[in-house]
Formats: C-alpha cells, structure tokens, sequence
C-alpha cells in the first residue's frame, strides 16, 4: 500500500504539514514498512518564500521520528553534494559541495544518518526528466551554453517513471547501503533533451566557467535494479515524462 503526502490539497491522498502536525504524520506513518522523504527546500523554491535551507534536515528529521522504529526511511538528498568535479562519482568519495544547497543536503544527510539507527537509506538523486532546471523549467527563448565542440553540458539523470520503479525496488530490497546514487546510467546531454521533447532553445558562448559534466556512478544502484535500454536514454525519459503530464 502506498501513502502519499502533501501539503496542497488535490496533491496527494494525505494532507498535513510535516513541520507543524508531527502527531498527524506519525498516524500515517505507524502503518508503512517505508517512509520515504522526497521533500526539500530548493533554491528556486527558497527564493520564492524566504523558506531557509536548514528546512532540509528538518523535513528529514521529521520523517525519521513519524517512521516506525522497525520502518526504513529514504532521504531525498542530491548530487550537488559532490560539487563541481565531472566524476563519475561514488557514493565513496568526499563530498565537496560548492552551493548553498549542496551545503545544505550534506548537512541534512549527516543528520539523518546520525538519527537514523541504521535504517536511513540517502538518495543521492540526479537530475529527474521534469523537475529539472532544463525540461522543467522550460521557456521560450532558452539558452544553454554550447562546448568547443559544439555540444551542451552532461548530467545524470532519470526519468519519473524510472525513479518510481527504482524505488519501489529499494523499499522491497532485503539491504541497502547507507548512501546510494540514483540515475540511469550513462550521461545525457542537455540540448538533447530538450529537442527529444520538442522544445526549442538556442546555443549561446559561456561567459564563465562551464561544468561540462556532472556524472553519478550507478554500479551499487544497478546491482539492486536492473535498467531497461529505453530508460537510459532523452527520448525514454522524455517519453515518461509526457507521460505523467497525460490528463493535466
């Protein structure tokens, strides 16, 4: 059985603030073998409200103590914990983020992990076709900056669809590592997607330093979940993608 929670009405088949209605998030919570915490304060959102980015390890923290003590609870944290560097990037290796946000998801998973007793499982979650700063931020007149070689920047992503099947995947697993990276593998190149969904844009000169490369290494990931061709590619995640946009 799967419980959905959101703060917004019509979003979801549970409505409460995990904030300020613990009591209420702990009620729903008591019946899951899994709490997943896919909430989180952006930049874009934080400037929209004024909302502080230390909301990240509250959000989480929050989920941590509404889960059962026998239940396993899922952090949404990010790549951008990893910093600039290209990768690929194990779930090993430093984190050196160089954002305010990256800062803040460390900060999140080392308090989640410190609070969890063992049963915290980190996403460290790539680009999702969608909700990106690309495809889901879309706009007429979109410039992405073009390489010397002509090409657009790289990133690590997955498609909506994909992600729900990964973590429909996680929460059956009998074992999970402390930290995972989500993402199909491979790269997938920014421009690319764009004109796999129809979405016009523009190639423009970078003005400063460009990161090329933003690579998550996905071998723990694939040893739990077994990736179709078709999701590893623009036009499978794009096709997802519109998908989920059927009937809005």
């Amino acid at each position: 059985m799967l419980i959905t929670q959101s703060r917004r009405a019509g979003e979801a088949a549970c409505v409460l603030d995990p904030l300020t209605m613990p009591d209420a998030l702990q009620k729903v919570a008591s019946r899951m073998n899994s709490v997943i915490c896919l909430s989180g304060v952006t930049p874009a959102h934080a400037a929209q409200t004024g909302d502080a980015m230390s909301l990240n390890t509250d959000l989480a923290l929050a989920a941590i103590e509404a889960a059962p003590a026998e239940a396993r609870v899922f952090v949404a944290s990010s790549a951008a914990v990893y910093g600039a560097a290209d990768g690929p990037h194990l779930e090993t290796h430093d984190a050196n983020p160089v954002s305010e946000y990256g800062v803040a998801k460390l900060a999140m998973e080392n308090a989640a992990l410190a609070a969890g007793g063992g049963r915290v499982c980190v996403l460290r979650i790539g680009n999702v076709a969608g909700a990106d700063a690309i495809l889901g931020n879309w706009r007429a007149g979109m410039t992405l900056d073009q390489l010397a070689d002509g090409s657009t920047p790289q990133r690590s992503y997955i498609g909506p669809k994909t992600l729900t099947h990964v973590m429909h995947t996680l929460c059956l697993a009998a074992d999970v590592p402390e930290i995972i990276n989500i993402a199909a593998p491979g790269l997938v190149e920014m421009g690319d997607l764009l004109d796999k969904a129809g979405r016009a844009w523009a190639p423009r000169a970078p003005t400063g330093p460009v990161i090329e490369k933003v690579a998550l290494d996905t071998g723990l990931l694939e040893q739990l979940y077994s990736f179709a061709p078709e999701e590893c590619t623009a036009a499978g995640m794009v096709a997802q993608w519109r998908e989920g946009l059927i009937g809005r």
